[in-house]
């Protein structure tokens, strides 16, 4: 409980105990209005001056004032016992709402406590304790065992079990060794390890992602655009009902004192407090307990988008594949099988694609500097380069069409790499990529979680496109896709859907970034550590784990469910109470309750989306 909330705490008892008193001393005329003003004036002073605050700058219709308006109210017709009642047992629920949103906003804090407080770098021979903020790129830390890594970097020295449970939900540690990346956040766990920084505390991993989960609430849904438009309307309505209530049927009835204590009685119901509060905080909570499963969720906005997925599509390659390829046959034609592969390999230098980098490793050989120059990539065919004094062109047939090589075509299932000197064709690599083991588990999971329909683009050949979706019971296919040609068929899907349901695109999260972000959801898989990952989508799954793409619509589902739950008893109880305070059948206290009540409830309710990642499949 933080210092504001035992004050508050403290004025309350206060409020309570003067409260007690005034009904036991039997006072009466002046001192009776003196001995309940007390403590309504212990327990509700901030809230009068909040609402005279709010008139001064013209934002008059909020809670603080229909409280104000209420118990005001009741103090000139006499109620004074109601309207310290009513002040008090306001502040009791205001109390409880901070206390629910303070729970949850440092169960997030703890769930995403992933920033070493310092970073242990040599300098002038020595090891020194810094802020991570001050190392720059290029010095060298040491990381003991127990510690979290504070920076991006490689391994230099030492080999070591990490824990990367705070990034990816996963347990299972993953052993580095010298020349293996390592990220910040994760927890090392058996030996000292000597790093080189690469990046920058503010560009690093941990700091993004802790960027990225603080300021995902910046990014609202729907549901909370409509609680927002509709406390704007909603309050002044109410205000006008009321005065409408208090002044008109008197006019024909008479009754004045009876039926302006019905008005204030609607007043004290009418406070959106419910609504205003556990909607955001659902939201919040859903967001946050989903990154604790490693799954990074840019903003409620794409939370709700991502519950009604009714279509999936993926890329192949690194998403539904492990993008890890093995080379399985060499046709050489103009050249020996060595040759081929090394022409290949050393015009692949520069590239970090999957292919390319399947190609280096069948070579097995360092590729010296500058042995390919005057690189070019040629998005959804390949690149061109000079090798050796010759240009070379290395990708699928549609670069060797393009260049007039007469490609041959090859009968085993893979992918074929053809390569081309001087526009002269050399012959083809068929390289195989293997699935991922949750593959299959994440199409039935999905289908599972509601999604109707899967789709794969790919820009493979047709029989390896095949060959993948039959393994995994994809729906649809389309290869040989270059980058442009998945937009237009993510557009023709999207005019395809039913309703409100939703198309979810899974990728890389660097190739397909134009995919990514013309779909209504952008997924990238297996992000962790990629910064155009992280940019280029709306939802980001650190772990390399496509079962996960189910458990992020789950929590979105059961986090919509909360929201829709809390939307309905607040506006629900609220009305019922309201026509039952119109008729005069409810009181002051039925009206505390379906304001105080009421919030408490929804809040409890909202704070459950913490708890939807532990759902798992």
């Amino acid at each position: 409980m933080t210092r504001s909330m035992k004050k508050t705490l403290i004025r309350i008892l206060i409020s309570a105990a003067l409260l007690i008193a005034a009904w036991l001393i039997p006072l009466t005329g002046l001192w009776r209005f003196i001995a309940f003003l007390a403590p309504y004036l212990v327990v509700g002073y901030d809230v009068l001056f909040s609402a005279a605050r709010g008139i001064i700058h013209g934002q008059v219709f909020d809670e603080n004032f229909l409280m104000s308006l209420a118990t005001i109210g009741a103090f000139a017709t006499g109620e004074y016992p109601e309207a310290v009642a009513v002040m008090l047992f306001y502040q009791i629920g205001e109390l409880f709402q901070k206390y629910a949103v303070g729970k949850s906003r440092r169960s997030i804090a703890a769930l995403m406590d992933i920033k070493a407080e310092y970073a242990n770098v040599y300098r002038d021979g020595e090891l020194m304790e810094v802020d991570p903020e001050e190392v720059a790129v290029d010095e060298e830390i040491a990381v003991k065992p127990g510690e979290r890594v504070p920076l991006d970097g490689v391994v230099l020295e030492g080999e070591s079990a990490v824990n990367t449970a705070a990034l990816t939900g996963e347990s299972v540690p993953r052993t580095l060794r010298p020349g293996d990346a390592v990220i910040s956040g994760c927890v090392n766990q058996t030996g000292l390890l000597r790093v080189k920084v690469t990046k920058a505390y503010e560009d690093s991993t941990v700091a993004r992602i802790l960027d990225l989960v603080e300021n995902a609430t910046a990014r609202k849904a729907k549901s909370e655009q409509f609680i927002t438009r509709f406390a704007r309307v909603y309050t002044p309505a109410v205000v006008a009902a009321a005065l409408l209530l208090a002044f008109v049927p008197p006019l024909f009835v008479g009754e004045w004192a009876n039926w302006i204590h019905r008005a204030l009685i609607f007043l004290v119901i009418s406070c959106p407090c419910a609504l205003v509060i556990s909607v955001p905080l659902s939201f919040f909570g859903g967001i946050g307990g989903a990154s604790r499963q490693g799954i990074l969720i840019k903003g409620s906005t794409y939370l709700e988008t991502l519950a009604s997925t009714q279509i999936a599509v993926f890329d192949k390659t690194g998403t539904l594949t492990k993008g890890v390829f093995s080379v399985t046959a060499v046709h050489p034609d103009a050249m020996s099988e060595d040759d081929l592969l090394e022409m290949a390999a050393k015009a692949e230098q520069f590239s970090d694609h999957p292919i390319a980098r399947s190609l280096k490793e069948a070579y097995g050989h360092d590729i010296p500097a500058g042995s390919a120059r005057d690189v070019e990539e040629l998005p959804g065919r390949g690149l061109r380069a000079t090798v050796g004094g010759d240009t070379v062109h290395v990708g699928n047939h549609r670069l060797m069409e393009e260049v007039g090589a007469a490609w041959r075509p090859c009968h085993h299932v893979g992918t074929s790499v053809h390569a081309a000197v001087i526009c002269a064709y050399a012959g083809h690599i068929v390289i195989s990529d293997q699935l991922k083991d949750q593959s299959a588990q994440a199409i039935s999971s999905l289908r599972q979680a509601g999604v109707r329909r899967t789709v794969m683009l790919t820009g493979d050949s047709q029989d390896v496109a095949e060959h993948v979706a039959g393994e995994l019971g994809i729906d649809e296919v389309h290869a040989g896709l270059m980058p442009a040609d998945k937009v237009d068929w993510v557009e023709k899907l999207m005019a395809q859907k039913t309703g409100w349901g939703a198309l979810l695109y899974v990728g890389d999260g660097i190739n397909d970034a134009p995919v990514l972000s013309r779909s209504d959801v952008g997924a990238a898989m297996g992000a962790m550590g990629s910064d155009a990952a992280i940019e280029a989508a709306d939802v980001v799954l650190m772990e390399d784990d496509p079962a996960k793409l189910a458990l992020a619509i789950r929590i979105a589902q059961k986090t919509m469910r909360i929201v829709r739950e809390n939307i309905i008893f607040a506006l629900g109880v609220k009305a019922l109470v309201l026509i039952l305070g119109a008729l005069g059948v409810a009181n002051m206290w039925e009206a505390v309750f379906a304001d105080v009540g009421v919030a408490v409830i929804a809040i409890l309710n909202a704070m459950r989306a913490l708890s939807v990642s532990k759902e798992r499949q």
